[in-house]
């Protein structure tokens, strides 16, 4: 913990935002639950991590998932099959293999981030308004602090790649 220019943080301070953690970890569960029948976790991981590039190659998403390519490549067969994922040769190298969200693809993670937006939205009606613009303020600086990517991206439930 730093001090100087900052204060000594609490334990107070770290437990509240666990706290706020668990409640996001609950909202983002609901949402991951809602395509429990169209996708396992590990595939869905693998849809939203091509979806916050655009488009991906296999070796790159397999190591984004840190697993060995040839298990990278059976979870984008099965992502092919479902009409979740389209998988292209490289115009460039035709060893490279370009895969990229399907309009289904698309959709299936939209849906999951507009669970999300309502379920916020929900929990955030309870606040007032002045509470509501110093959480937003605190939540984008936390996760500036913590590395995430804009609130465009935001979608990624939380997977770095």
């Amino acid at each position: 913990m730093k001090s100087g220019d900052q204060s000594v943080m609490s334990s107070e301070q770290v437990d509240a935002v666990m706290l706020a953690a668990q409640a996001l970890v609950g909202v983002a569960a609901q949402a991951v639950a809602e395509a429990e029948d169209r996708v396992t976790l590990p595939q869905l991981r693998v849809l939203v991590l091509i979806a916050g590039h655009g488009r991906m190659n296999l070796n790159a998403l397999a190591s984004a998932v840190d697993v060995h390519p040839s298990n990278a490549s059976r979870a984008c067969d099965r992502l092919v099959q479902a009409g979740y994922l389209s998988r292209t040769e490289s115009t460039i190298d035709r060893r490279n293999l370009i895969l990229e969200l399907t309009d289904d693809g698309r959709e299936l993670i939209d849906e999951l981030l507009d669970h999300r937006r309502t379920a916020i939205a929900g929990i955030l009606e309870k606040l007032s308004e002045p509470r509501r613009r110093a959480l937003a303020g605190a939540m984008r600086s936390f996760a500036q602090a913590a590395g995430e990517v804009p609130v465009e991206s935001a979608w990624k439930l939380g997977w770095r790649s």
